[in-house]
């Protein structure tokens, strides 16, 4: 092919891909939480419910652990068991970096240099549940402090994915055993 016939393919091919690009519904942006102390942020929060991305199929026992290094990177740690209460344990530790001066938004870095959309999307006062999305709208998690949260909120939550733009039927809670559930069936 000639450098004119390749110059010409290309220019058809960027056309025709920012007139698609141009059809495409346009989305507000991602809610996010006005403000988050990042501080208060830290410790262990518990996966309730997720759309799933490929390592998350199947986890049982999901939680996601932050501790804010010193030089203000957030070290993370992302357990679960694989299939199965007892199945094999997983972990992942990637590494948080705060973005804006709301705190809310952060990039997650699996693998150097990419750095993924990671955004606080919902965080109540007390810092004992929060909604982490991206704005693809493609994965979400829904968190808390504990292993479980009363179902008016997780209905509440889901309702809120929903206006913002998220498809909820691909949501999946995620098997959660306190540990006195796993202390009985120990036994």
């Amino acid at each position: 092919m000639t450098f004119a016939k390749t110059t010409g393919v290309l220019a058809i091919i960027m056309v025709t891909t920012s007139g698609l690009a141009g059809c495409q519904t346009s989305r507000p942006p991602l809610a996010t939480a006005p403000q988050v102390d990042v501080k208060r942020f830290m410790g262990d929060w518990y996966v309730i419910a997720n759309i799933p991305t490929f390592i998350e199929r199947g986890a049982h026992n999901a939680v996601e652990s932050y501790r804010l290094d010193k030089d203000g990177r957030i070290l993370t740690t992302f357990t679960f068991r694989d299939g199965a209460f007892d199945g094999p344990q997983k972990r992942y530790t990637p590494v948080g970096f705060v973005r804006d001066e709301s705190g809310a938004v952060w990039g997650m870095q699996f693998i150097w240099p990419i750095k993924a959309d990671y955004r606080v999307m919902y965080l109540d006062e007390d810092y004992t549940q929060t909604i982490v999305g991206r704005e693809k709208r493609d994965y979400v998690w829904i968190m808390a402090r504990s292993p479980r949260i009363p179902e008016q909120d997780f209905d509440r939550h889901v309702k809120f994915l929903r206006e913002q733009g998220y498809d909820t039927s691909k949501l999946q809670r995620v098997p959660q055993q306190s540990e006195s559930e796993r202390a009985g069936t120990a036994r």
